[in-house]
């Protein structure tokens, strides 16, 4: 179609989507959004909607699809949801009052990174928008959730920490300043699964952050993350919190890899929370609780008196039962104050949100009262609960304007209590009455007329009317009506006397509908100016939500406090228990386990049988340290625990198809980074390291790993391992101890006790395992007759005179010491190559040989 056959609207629409080529255009037309062209194409396939096209005699059609307008919000949901923009065109000028074309812009473009809508967010998660500046080998990265107000900021000049934070955040959108370099660009889009934006600043500012003695490259990445918003936002922003800077190191810190294998937050299956240990200590009662809760559980303190801090704070909640109880259900009451706050300021909050508001701060009072019940009570600490601020100037405020129970919608009327607004009463009066005249006046014609089914009705097309069947309008003859229309089994007419009262109350009709939104919108902005305080009396009900949560969880499970010591590699764990399998197969069925690390015995070397528990084991040890440094209760009869800065975690295995890595070059590239980043007070938990390769390969790694940790790295270590050779170390280096899960034979059937023991265990039971797996019987015993050949020859290459033979067998003539792959290899400093270079250093060598 040629710009010249174009329609005006048509015109209309493609400059319009000229200013938003990556975004779908919802395109305002009456009742619908409307889309064309490729925006058609693609939304009907992905919505599954009716693709049709205007002017569908014309050679070339216009694909064309749309949405209505009043379930919009699944539309775009689904849109946002499959990582696309959708910029919202509506129509700005009214109608009635224009000639010709009315104007359209672009109202708001929604991408996945500013998702407001509640139906489209998750109650309990942030919805970040995260975003990265590079200059000088530093990055500096911000993470926004619009929904909240949230913005944080942090920097690292190490690559693979940046990439982990970003990863750990799980932004579902990222930006960028089209100054980035590409190439880094590429790598991030490689490693995090996100949408990504680009954008330049294209506006000074100055943009309405809060951040004190901002650097530059600060500056620059809050105007980058500030312009972008207002770009797609389309107005300003005024609900955003303080920035607050934070440093890496100031928590413990996991790596992805840990995360996901520990299952902190997301299922290893699913990628949802449940199974996750978020889920299984979630019983927050608000949705800021709950975002809270899973923050601290990404972010572990350091700071030992803010720990303490916590815990106090968990036991008085706990020696209070009844009045935590109380607390608990007065939660249940408050609603979801941060994002209810960013409604107001953004000017998309409806009556029903300032109710909800309303509800919310009339818990205040009796929240405080039970507070300062449980202080009374305390004994432990100065650490008691500061009281809330009460608002009362905003409560009677929201009393004195709101109705009871207002409407969802702000144009449909009864928002406003009966008494606060003269006219408006007037209105509503002269509406009340205006029904009993039309009642009156119905009563009046059937009297008049003596047709007994005469009645007076309302509709928006005609307004009101006298209707009477077809069978009596064929003998009624009355001067004062007047024929309006005429239906099959009907005809409805008008009299002067109607159309004056129509003219009265639809008059008042219309102005108290105007009127209660134009009151409604005077009552929103009063509440806008206590955006910032009720901002922080959200985050305090949050802290009140997770520490009642602990309380609550740490009684009903039989978590205990667990001891801080400012001694490294000072551990002890009595009866300590994995949670969430303890729940799941309930707590008489589990076995708890003790755990003693000391300064002078810091490396286990942990031995046993397959499916014993070990894998169990580790995990719980790591819960445990977790949980004491988010300031919960651990499951165990005792403790003592150091603060963990880092925990390195290699349980199970996985492969990197994306990247063409095996599951051993994946194992390996994790212990290197274990290896290089941890400190003295890491927390190592490795398993089977080594099982990847041949036998000999992986014990020589496994026990050259065991001596580096020890003489190098000298971090807390569990390190689980099939490798029975191994527990002869304990005799060669002084800080390993044996330690083994326990297991039993009874009448040639393997019994596991999963208890840990001190010592080495003597027997892998693998073949014990495979029987119970039901693997044929004839293929068990030639398995045992295979394995007793095995070790029979594993005594005989042990013994003095007996040795491997050589990969390569020389000739005698040849000088050893003179080949050259030899001699390389003897110039090689291994400690410093990565595994991937030494794999590519081992190509060469044999290409060489």
């Amino acid at each position: 179609m040629t710009e010249a056959k174009l329609t005006p609207m048509m015109v209309q629409y493609l400059a319009m989507k000229e200013r938003y080529p990556d975004a779908f255009l919802f395109f305002r037309l009456g009742d619908f959004y409307e889309m064309f062209n490729e925006d058609a194409l693609e939304a009907s396939k992905i919505l599954e909607i009716t693709l049709t096209s205007r002017n569908k005699n014309a050679d070339n059609p216009t694909p064309m699809c749309g949405v209505p307008y009043h379930s919009a919000k699944e539309y775009i949901k689904r849109l946002i949801e499959a990582g696309h923009k959708v910029a919202i065109c509506e129509q700005v000028e009214d109608p009635k009052q224009v000639k010709g074309m009315v104007r359209r812009e672009v109202v708001r473009v929604i991408t996945p990174g500013t998702l407001m809508d509640d139906d489209a967010i998750p109650m309990k998660e942030n919805n970040y928008l995260a975003v990265i500046y590079f200059k000088a080998s530093v990055y500096t990265i911000g993470f926004v959730d619009v929904s909240t107000g949230d913005i944080r900021l942090t920097s690292t000049s190490d690559w693979n920490q940046c990439v982990n934070e970003i990863q750990s955040m799980r932004p579902t959108e990222m930006l960028v300043s089209s100054k980035f370099y590409k190439q880094m660009l590429l790598q991030l889009k490689q490693l995090v699964s996100t949408h990504f934006s680009v954008h330049e600043i294209t506006d000074a500012g100055p943009y309405n952050w809060q951040l004190d003695d901002a650097s530059t490259d600060e500056s620059s990445t809050l105007d980058l993350l500030f312009d972008y918003l207002l770009s797609v936002q389309k107005q300003a922003i005024h609900h955003m919190k303080p920035v607050q800077r934070y440093e890496m190191s100031h928590f413990l810190q996991m790596n992805q890899y840990a995360k996901m294998q520990l299952e902190l937050t997301r299922s290893l299956r699913t990628q949802r929370k449940k199974g996750s240990l978020l889920w299984l200590i979630d019983k927050t009662r608000t949705a800021m609780g709950g975002r809270l809760l899973q923050q601290w559980l990404e972010k572990p303190l350091l700071s030992a008196s803010e720990l303490a801090s916590r815990h106090d704070r968990v036991e008085q909640l706990m020696n209070c039962y009844f009045e935590r109880v109380d607390l608990m259900s007065i939660l249940d009451c408050v609603y979801d104050l941060e994002r209810l706050v960013t409604k107001v300021s953004l000017g998309t909050a409806n009556a029903r949100d300032i109710d909800n508001l309303r509800t919310s701060l009339q818990q205040i009072p009796r929240i405080n009262q039970l507070l300062k019940t449980i202080n009374d009570q305390n004994i432990l600490s100065e650490n008691v609960f500061e009281t809330l601020p009460v608002f009362e100037e905003l409560l009677s405020k929201i009393d004195e304007v709101l109705s009871e129970e207002p409407p969802i919608s702000t144009t449909e009327g009864n928002i406003i209590r009966t008494g606060y607004n003269t006219q408006l009463d007037q209105y509503r009066d002269a509406l009340h009455n205006g029904q009993q005249w039309l009642a009156q006046l119905q009563q009046r014609e059937r009297e008049l007329t003596g047709l007994k089914t005469l009645k007076v009705s309302y509709n928006k097309v005609f307004g009101y009317y006298i209707e009477i069947s077809r069978l009596q309008a064929t003998t009624f003859n009355d001067d004062r009506y007047i024929r309006k229309q005429t239906l099959s089994n009907a005809e409805r007419f008008i009299t002067d006397e109607l159309k004056e009262l129509e003219t009265i109350i639809l008059g008042a009709q219309e102005n108290a509908v105007n009127l209660e939104y134009q009151l409604f919108v005077e009552l929103r902005q009063f509440v806008s100016q206590y955006v910032s305080a009720l901002q922080a009396l959200a985050v305090r009900v949050a802290e009140l939500d997770v520490l009642c949560n602990f309380a609550s969880l740490s009684e009903e499970e039989g978590y205990t406090r667990a001891e801080l010591t400012m001694t490294p590699h000072s551990f002890y764990l009595e009866d300590s228990r994995h949670p969430a399998v303890e729940k799941l197969i309930g707590k008489s069925s589990f076995v708890p386990n003790d755990l003693l690390i000391t300064p002078e015995e810091s490396l286990l070397l942990l031995t046993g049988p397959n499916m014993s528990g070990k894998s169990t084991y580790m995990r719980q040890v790591a819960f445990c340290v977790i949980l004491n440094q988010i300031g919960c209760f651990i499951p165990a009869k005792k403790a003592i625990l150091p603060l963990v800065d880092r925990i390195f975690t290699r349980i199970g295995s996985s492969d990197d198809i994306a990247s063409g890595q095996s599951t051993f070059m994946v194992e390996m590239m994790e212990t290197n980074f274990a290896l290089k980043e941890a400190t003295p007070n890491s927390l190592l938990l490795f398993d089977e390291i080594g099982r990847g390769t041949a036998t000999f390969d992986g014990m020589a790694l496994a026990e050259a790993i065991l001596y580096y940790i020890a003489h190098h790295v000298k971090a807390a270590t569990i390190f689980s391992t099939h490798y029975h050779e191994l527990t002869e170390l304990e005799d060669k280096i002084p800080v390993l101890r044996n330690i083994h899960v326990g297991a039993t034979e009874q009448k040639g059937e393997v019994v596991f006790l999963h208890k840990i023991i001190e010592g080495p265990a003597d027997k892998s039971y693998g073949i014990h395992v495979a029987k119970l797996a039901g693997l044929p019987q004839p293929l068990i015993e030639q398995s045992r007759d295979i394995l007793e050949e095995l070790e029979r020859n594993a005594k005989w290459l042990r013994e003095p005179n007996n040795q491997q033979l050589n990969l390569f067998d020389l000739p005698k003539e040849v000088e050893v010491t003179e080949h050259p792959v030899l001699r390389q290899l003897a110039e090689l400093d291994v400690n410093q190559m990565t595994p991937l270079q030494a794999l590519q250093i081992v190509s060469e060598l044999q290409q060489l040989l």
